[in-house]
């Protein structure tokens, strides 16, 4: 994974942390009282949440995110949802780490993203790394969402709240290439997915 300078986000966290549960607008269906910590939007038909908000969404805004709806997820949706265990060497140490969370197939059908919809999926992190991905791909690598790693939950300012990754490992795209070069369609830090239709 290319480095990123992961930026102190202290006048953007606050957008982060209320982005999807504060709207002018109305939300179409009830959202959390807890904060939302991953927004999905684009070609969704599940939302829970109004409109980008240029005040309250702070960070999505100045990421040039737009949209007229979303669905949020905050942590207590996250761990209600089935859990895959990995275990990838990761770049960082070049040890094994097990890695927690859903299927990413599985929390896009939660915003009504169909398993197999040709979409592309651009997974944005808090420090405004992105990447791009058909959901052919995340099916095939069996992308997770994951919220733990080795037993404790991901924090902001680690590799958390969440991380897009796959078991690279085991990839037959991925597993004979040097451990640096396995992640770069895995952002840590992840906090937005926009689906795109193909």
């Amino acid at each position: 994974m290319r480095k990123r300078n992961f930026v102190a986000v202290g006048m953007g966290l606050a957008g982060l942390w209320t982005a999807a549960t504060t709207s002018h607008a109305a939300p179409p269906a009830k959202t959390s009282a807890s904060p939302a910590l991953l927004t999905i939007s684009g070609a969704i038909t599940q939302p829970n949440r109004g409109a980008l908000d240029a005040t309250i969404d702070q960070m999505m805004g100045k990421h040039g995110i737009q949209f007229d709806k979303a669905h949020a997820l905050d942590a207590a949706a996250l761990q209600r949802m089935p859990a895959v265990t990995i275990k990838p060497t990761l770049e960082y140490d070049s040890k094994p780490h097990t890695l927690k969370g859903p299927l990413l197939t599985t929390v896009l059908a939660a915003a009504g993203v169909a398993a197999g919809s040709p979409v592309q999926l651009v997974l944005r992190a808090v420090d405004g790394y992105n990447v791009t991905i058909s959901m052919a791909d995340v099916q095939a690598y069996r992308m997770i969402v994951a919220t733990h790693i080795d037993g404790q939950p991901m924090a902001l300012g680690g590799l958390g709240p969440q991380w897009a990754v796959y078991d690279a490992d085991v990839l037959p795209a991925f597993k004979d290439k040097p451990v640096k070069e396995r992640f770069g369609l895995c952002p840590w830090g992840l906090y937005h997915i926009e689906v795109k239709k193909a």
